[in-house]
């Protein structure tokens, strides 16, 4: 699959979902009920900018940035008038974009902490809490099995709590799905780190 496919495919499947009936704003609902309108919120790894958009259509001044060209385009296609970045987490630096670092909030979804180059964890999350305000919240979500991930699992929860520690973070909350269920030790979690 080359790269220009694959954000093409990516938006086609959740497409095809939405069509069907199913829901897929799950993200954006749950940033939504922890920051006001108008916060500003940084969707780091934000892919083909789905949950970005919709949070931008629901009054959130919205930041995308994301490694791979190929979800860019799409996203750049589907919302022109948003800010999307081509930029490594592991070397995100928002003052070099002319980005303020004051975000309310941070969001990580769609399994971006186990897609992230092996042993570049720390980093990002460091980099991830200097993008926000003291106080702010990083919202990730991941699988940690193979029926969640499309690649072996690559962090565990208690590697990615200690990452967060190390950045100053401490745990508020975390849930099995972006519905908010409670958390039962599953294959898949949604963890919300205050800096």
């Amino acid at each position: 699959m080359t790269g220009e496919t694959s954000g093409h495919d990516y938006a086609a499947r959740f497409a095809a979902l939405a069509r069907s009936g199913k829901d897929v704003h799950g993200e954006a609902r749950f940033c939504a009920a922890l920051v006001p309108v108008g916060a500003r919120v940084l969707d780091a790894g934000c892919g083909t900018g789905r949950v970005m958009i919709r949070l931008a259509e629901l009054g959130y001044d919205c930041v995308g940035v994301d490694l791979d060209a190929s979800m860019l385009a799409v996203a750049r296609r589907q919302a022109p008038e948003l800010p999307w970045f081509q930029v490594d987490l592991a070397g995100f630096e928002p003052d070099r974009l002319g980005i303020a670092a004051d975000f309310d909030l941070v969001v990580a979804a769609g399994n971006v902490l186990p897609l992230l180059a092996a042993g570049t964890e720390t980093t990002v999350v460091e980099r991830l809490a200097g993008a926000l305000r003291p106080g702010g919240l990083l919202v990730a979500g991941f699988g940690l099995d193979e029926s969640h991930l499309p690649v072996p699992p690559g962090i565990t929860l208690p590697e990615y709590d200690d990452c967060c520690a190390a950045a100053g973070f401490t745990l508020v909350d975390r849930f099995a799905t972006w519905d908010a269920d409670p958390y039962d030790g599953g294959g898949y979690a949604v963890s919300v780190h205050r800096r």
